[in-house]
C-alpha cells in the first residue's frame, strides 16, 4: 500500500498492491499501521457511506464545520469517477487549489481527505459505487457547500465518459444554489487554516502520545 500526498496538503492517494489469480482479485483497501504512519494518526471511524451514481453527476464541493469536520477515506469499488480535493482553509498557502485522482474498479485506489478540506467527485460512466469511511457522522446543520462550477476554483471537470462518449453534467438542485468560493468565505463558511492546524496537531500529539 502506498501514500502519495497531493498538491492539496493533508489530502493523499492510496494505492493498494492486488494479488490476483484465475479466481479474482484481493486486496487490502484499508489498514490502519501505514495509514497512521503516513498521516499521522489513526482514522477515528464514526460512519461508513455508499452512493452509486449516473454518469456524469457530480456530488459536490462539500465540507462540513470544524470541529469536528468529517475526514473522509474514498474508495470506488464498482466504476469509475474523478475524485477531487479542494483547500478551502482561509489563510492557507494553497487556498483555492484543488487536485484530483481517479478512483476506480481497476487500479482500486482510495483518497483520503482530512477535516477541513473540501471534496466531491464526478461519475465517469453509470452505476459508480461510491465508498466513504468518515470520521464523524452526517449532521446536516453542519454541512455546506461549494458550486462545483465555481470559476475561483476552477475544477477542470471530465467531458468524456470511461469509454469515451460525450458527458453531461448533473448536479444536484443544493450543489448547484451552492455559493462559490470567495462567497462562501465572505459568509463565514469555510474554516482557518490555523484552525484546522491545530485540530490537526492535535490529533497527531493524541496519536503519538
Amino acid at each position: 500500500m502506498e501514500f502519495r500526498e497531493l498538491t492539496v496538503p493533508d489530502a493523499w492517494e492510496i494505492t493498494p498492491r492486488q494479488f490476483g489469480d484465475p479466481r479474482g482479485v484481493f486486496l487490502e483497501a484499508f489498514k490502519e499501521g501505514p495509514f497512521a504512519e503516513a498521516v499521522g494518526h489513526p482514522l477515528d471511524l464514526k460512519q461508513a457511506n455508499s452512493s452509486v451514481s449516473a454518469a456524469g453527476v457530480v456530488r459536490g464541493i462539500h465540507f462540513a464545520d470544524l470541529p469536528p469536520s468529517q475526514a473522509k477515506y474514498v474508495m470506488c469499488p464498482r466504476g469509475a469517477v474523478l475524485d477531487v480535493v479542494v483547500d478551502i482553509r482561509v489563510g492557507s498557502p494553497t487556498f483555492g487549489r484543488w487536485d484530483s485522482v481517479l478512483l476506480d474498479d481497476v487500479d482500486r485506489r482510495a483518497i483520503y481527505v482530512s477535516e477541513g478540506l473540501g471534496h466531491a467527485f464526478c461519475s465517469l460512466e453509470d452505476d459508480s459505487t461510491v465508498v466513504y469511511l468518515c470520521s464523524a457522522p452526517y449532521a446536516p446543520g453542519r454541512e455546506h457547500g461549494i458550486n462545483p462550477a465555481c470559476r475561483t476554483v476552477g475544477i477542470t471537470w471530465p467531458e468524456t465518459t470511461r469509454d469515451g462518449r460525450p458527458l453531461e453534467v448533473r448536479l444536484s438542485e443544493k450543489d448547484a444554489a451552492a455559493p462559490g468560493l470567495n462567497e462562501a468565505r465572505d459568509q463565514g463558511l469555510l474554516p482557518s487554516y490555523d484552525e484546522v492546524q491545530r485540530f490537526l496537531a492535535d490529533k497527531r500529539a493524541a496519536h503519538s502520545a
